[in-house]
């Protein structure tokens, strides 16, 4: 696509083997708030409420919006911190998130299910299944999506072809089936016509698939657009997306830009990188100016480039896509007290923006917690996800008006 002023180029496609190229999407005609420019490091209220039931508090009865049907869970991914450190295993994960009524559990199987198999590698054993199926029984659980990822550099000096990487995706059909869950967190890197030959497949047993539109993507990039051309072909009961809520990262991390100061960043130029991010300034121009700084410290350049892959997408542009978002990943930071309010908010992105829109197009899934802040403070705190997450569902909890479903 033509270049715009101040924004870089499209991301590349992403089958080249990266993750993702230096592409920005940044909200075009969005107007700064007010609220909006903390400076680097300013202090923090603590991230640990003093109790979990103030974080929990249920929303005022008076509030008057549309009857929704959403409902709350929690990617396991949130947990990455204690499950990696050994102080969670797989089954304290999922009671975690049912102790705060987070009933729709998200999994990643290569993150925490042993043994998940390479694709030509027998699946899973039966006892496997009988096993979580007994866990969600416990627990009153519901298996929601598995994200798959796609292992393109599997190989050294290839990258894997079409039929490799269909049967890889076959391989997480039958699983997410076996689950008991719905659908497929489809990573981005994953090509349209993988997607597409894989559709008759998922069809038949009962799962959906949906690309993950996550930062520097957005749904205006060609990439998403082919995309979901292919749920228009087979059909968005098939094929649809799973927006990520860090498309609305409206105020730059805290928690990222403190971390950055800590390691040595300097202290002008981070100010300057969230001034710019924050008023929806050209944080490609930042970085390349930056970038041209001799002797600059590594600390610095990383906070901006990190300031060029963020974006802050208008929240209506989800009114546009109803038909094809199967699934939310609500995405948080840090979650933090705000005065006058008996639940505590998330400091970058606006969901109380996000979930009446949600509500108004009609969507029915899960809002699924994913906690990424725990990276960024570990060297200074002890990371507590369960309470951050457990903050984060109260937010969503105060913010979803007259519930009709029965498991929130």
């Amino acid at each position: 696509p033509p270049r715009r002023t101040g924004w870089p180029r499209s991301p590349a496609d992403p089958t080249d083997g990266t993750r993702f190229g230096p592409g920005l999407r940044r909200g075009a005609g969005t107007e700064p708030d007010a609220r909006r420019g903390a400076e680097p490091g300013a202090r923090r209220h603590s991230r640990h409420p003093e109790t979990t039931s103030t974080a929990l508090r249920e929303p005022h009865s008076e509030r008057s919006a549309p009857m929704t049907r959403i409902k709350r869970g929690v990617s396991l991914y949130s947990y990455q911190h204690e499950y990696a450190h050994g102080t969670f295993t797989l089954e304290d994960a999922i009671a975690a998130a049912a102790k705060i009524g987070a009933l729709g559990i998200e999994t990643l199987a290569e993150q925490m299910i042993p043994g998940f198999p390479f694709p030509g590698q027998p699946d899973l054993p039966d006892s496997f299944y009988a096993q979580w199926k007994d866990l969600m029984t416990k627990y009153g659980t519901t298996p929601t999506v598995h994200d798959m990822f796609l292992d393109t550099k599997r190989y050294s000096g290839r990258l894997l072809n079409h039929d490799e990487m269909v049967d890889s995706l076959r391989r997480d059909i039958r699983h997410t089936a076996r689950l008991g869950a719905k659908g497929i967190r489809i990573i981005v890197n994953t090509p349209p016509q993988v997607v597409e030959a894989a559709a008759p497949y998922a069809a038949e047993h009962g799962v959906w698939m949906g690309v993950e539109i996550h930062s520097p993507y957005s749904f205006e990039d060609e990439w998403i657009k082919r995309h979901l051309e292919v749920g228009e072909r087979v059909g968005a009961d098939v094929v649809g997306c799973v927006p990520d809520m860090g498309i609305f990262v409206h105020r730059l991390p805290r928690v990222l830009v403190d971390r950055a100061l800590r390691d040595g960043a300097d202290p002008e130029l981070a100010a300057e990188i969230v001034e710019t991010y924050n008023a929806r300034g050209d944080t490609t121009a930042l970085f390349e100016r930056i970038e041209k700084i001799e002797g600059i410290d590594p600390f610095t350049l990383g906070l901006a480039r990190n300031a060029t892959f963020m974006i802050a997408q208008d929240v209506d542009c989800l009114r546009g896509h109803a038909e094809f978002i199967k699934h939310i990943h609500a995405k948080f930071y840090e979650m933090h007290p705000v005065e006058g309010f008996d639940y505590w908010h998330e400091y970058s992105i606006p969901y109380h923006e996000i979930v009446p829109v949600l509500a108004e197009i009609g969507y029915d899934g899960y809002l699924s917690s994913e906690y990424e802040g725990n990276r960024h403070i570990e060297d200074v705190e002890t990371v507590d996800s369960v309470t951050q997450v457990a903050a984060h569902q109260g937010m969503l909890a105060a913010l979803l008006p007259a519930l009709t479903s029965e498991e929130n």
